[in-house]
């Protein structure tokens, strides 16, 4: 169907890869200068960058996402970056500086020889449904949301929105980014990342991350419905209703993506530099098949 959302949900990465885009490469992650896998923590002023990043963009998306005066498109196009966003924000290695984000852990995986990050991202998850296609996605959505309303998740899901508010984007977005960011101690790298390369991480490895990579996108999903039904209640529905009373505004201006707290440039740490070789991608792995 052309309204499944799952249409426009890996747009941000496209976009990204784009001449017009690649300035909106940083905002997909939050480096998180911690020491996994001895202490996991991210705190937003320390680790979110000079251009930006997933928090900042959470925040900065909602606010257009809800702004009435902004065009169609503009409003469209803030809404494919939250979807995006608000997934990438759930995986544990889009909230980690360290190996930028396990890009620069080489693993083996299935047979196939790739990176830690590729893993969580893609093939861990891909080889959970079956495949990548729409089809699989919409199959694995429907079995999350049979398990939030009446299964395993039923009890939690209310804990994975609490206190979330669109009026202090920042600090909402941060606890779901430390939320993730935790499981890298716990689930992505227990014993460190040379532990993770010294053999095929099928099945044991597989065995004792699946379970939170389905849950983290789960939580993906549960957070981005109750996101945009609050930028819905809280800003659009207000905002029609008055101009019904009041009549329509002028425009506002299309505003650019700025970071939240604007700061003095900071020096750029070794995973910043890595990120900017990489031409500020989240990822390696991108566009290729995996490699033997």
């Amino acid at each position: 169907s052309s309204s499944y959302l799952a249409n426009v949900a890996s747009w941000a990465d496209k976009y990204r890869l784009t001449d017009d885009g690649k300035w909106s490469a940083p905002l997909h992650y939050i480096d998180a200068m911690d020491d996994p896998p001895k202490s996991c923590n991210v705190d937003y002023e320390r680790d979110c960058g000079d251009e930006g990043c997933s928090v900042s963009a959470v925040a900065n998306y909602t606010s257009r996402a809800g702004d009435g005066r902004l065009s169609t498109d503009h409003t469209a196009e803030a809404l494919r970056f939250l979807v995006h966003f608000i997934g990438d924000i759930t995986q544990p290695l889009h909230d980690e500086n360290y190996e930028v984000g396990g890009n620069g852990i080489d693993v083996t995986f299935d047979g196939y020889d790739d990176n830690l990050h590729s893993d969580w991202d893609t093939y861990m998850p891909g080889k959970l449904v079956g495949g990548s296609s729409l089809t699989d996605a919409q199959g694995w959505a429907d079995s999350l949301v049979d398990e939030i309303n009446s299964g395993t998740y039923k009890e939690q899901a209310k804990s994975w929105i609490e206190g979330d508010t669109i009026s202090d984007a920042v600090t909402t977005a941060t606890r779901w980014a430390s939320d993730a960011n935790a499981f890298v101690c716990t689930v992505v790298m227990p014993d460190g990342a040379a532990a993770l390369q010294t053999g095929d991480l099928y099945p044991t490895y597989y065995n004792s991350a699946i379970g939170t990579i389905e849950m983290q996108v789960a939580k993906g999903g549960y957070r981005l419905a109750n996101w945009i039904n609050l930028i819905y209640e809280q800003k659009v529905a207000k905002d029609l209703l008055g101009k019904s009373v009041k009549g329509s505004r002028d425009a506002a201006p299309e505003t650019e993506f700025i970071r939240v707290s604007p700061r003095e440039p900071r020096q750029m740490s070794r995973a910043n530099m890595a990120r900017a070789a990489m031409g500020g991608s989240c990822c390696t792995s991108e566009g290729r098949e995996h490699s033997h």
